[in-house]
């Protein structure tokens, strides 16, 4: 009899939508799944979509699952994992199955998953990593994970993600935010979509500058009083400075540009090596978040609940404080 896994693994896409479901749960079938599937990773390339809410972000990630799948003759298998907020009344996706991807849809080479963050810190569901593993375990090569852009899901993204993009927008006032955010930190690639709308320009003038500042190409000299700039040389040519592209994703515009330039980066960390540094990083994470919670669930198993209470206790009284309240439970005793 074929297991889950082996129907993954042949393209089954009913049991791929079973696998996924298994996983989000975290059943014990989908554990023992994800370690049967771990050898098959490794192949995908992961593209995450961040940035604040009314950017236009579903709308981009739709054209770009087109682009690899019609336009630049490719047609590469599409997986996008739609992050949404929770839903206050079934704590499913409120999105659902993204029915506004609707360019999409009969397409099998293309499979969409929304789910929900669970009200996991900033926006970002633990299981987001897991999920992506079966995908590419299935032999999705693109995956595109997009984000609800909230908070610290930004830089959760650019953790999991070989190429992040943020994107903004003219008109929101984004640019400033950006800044404050320390948006540039993360982003690979610089997206202003709805760039068919007023104030483009003063949006690309200030990522620009933030841009040149986190990245400079000059330096500048006083002499005498004087200011005196020269281009800086070229000493590190393996330095990646994050282009910016327009796009008005709701006609398609700019996004074989902005595929390109993601192919650009792809290039740029093979040769570099950071491929396989963002990969370790990503995994190692991965283990530290799994390692951690493994060891609270052995914590409470091995601790009866009576001697927690009673700790927890005397800290809200103020009789021990929270590292010495750690230091008596790890050794065991509630003095």
């Amino acid at each position: 009899m074929m297991t889950l896994t082996n129907s993954v693994l042949e393209g089954n896409r009913l049991a791929l939508a079973h696998l996924l479901t298994q996983v989000e749960n975290d059943s014990s079938e989908g554990r023992a799944a994800l370690a049967e599937l771990f050898p098959h990773t490794g192949k995908a390339q992961l593209i995450g979509v961040t940035g604040a809410s009314g950017t236009g972000k579903s709308s981009l990630v739709n054209q770009l699952a087109l682009h690899y799948r019609k336009t630049d003759g490719s047609r590469k298998r599409v997986a996008i994992v739609a992050v949404d907020p929770s839903s206050p009344f079934t704590g499913g996706a409120v999105l659902g199955d993204r029915v506004r991807m609707r360019d999409l849809s009969g397409d099998s080479g293309v499979f969409i998953r929304s789910m929900a963050t669970r009200g996991s810190l900033g926006g970002i569901a633990q299981t987001t990593a897991a999920l992506t593993q079966v995908f590419d375990a299935a032999g999705f090569e693109i995956i595109i994970i997009e984000t609800v852009g909230a908070g610290q899901s930004e830089v959760d993204i650019a953790r999991l993600a070989h190429t992040t993009l943020v994107v903004e927008a003219p008109g929101l006032g984004d640019e400033i935010q950006a800044i404050k955010a320390g948006i540039l930190e993360i982003a690979d690639v610089l997206v202003i979509n709805k760039a068919d709308r007023p104030g483009v320009e003063n949006t690309e003038r200030a990522l620009r500058s933030n841009l040149e500042l986190a990245h400079p190409t000059q330096r500048v000299f006083h002499h005498h009083g004087r200011s005196m700039s020269v281009t800086a040389p070229a000493t590190d040519s393996k330095l990646w400075i994050p282009p910016i592209h327009k796009t008005v994703a709701t006609e398609g515009k700019g996004i074989p540009e902005l595929a390109e330039s993601i192919a650009k980066h792809a290039a740029h960390l093979h040769q570099g090596g950071d491929w396989a540094a963002r990969d370790r990083a990503r995994l190692g994470s991965e283990l530290e978040a799994v390692l951690g919670e493994a060891l609270m669930t052995r914590f409470h198993e091995t601790v009866p609940q009576e001697q927690y209470d009673e700790i927890v206790e005397k800290v809200l009284s103020r009789n021990l404080s929270p590292w010495e309240a750690v230091k008596s439970l790890l050794n065991g005793s509630s003095e």
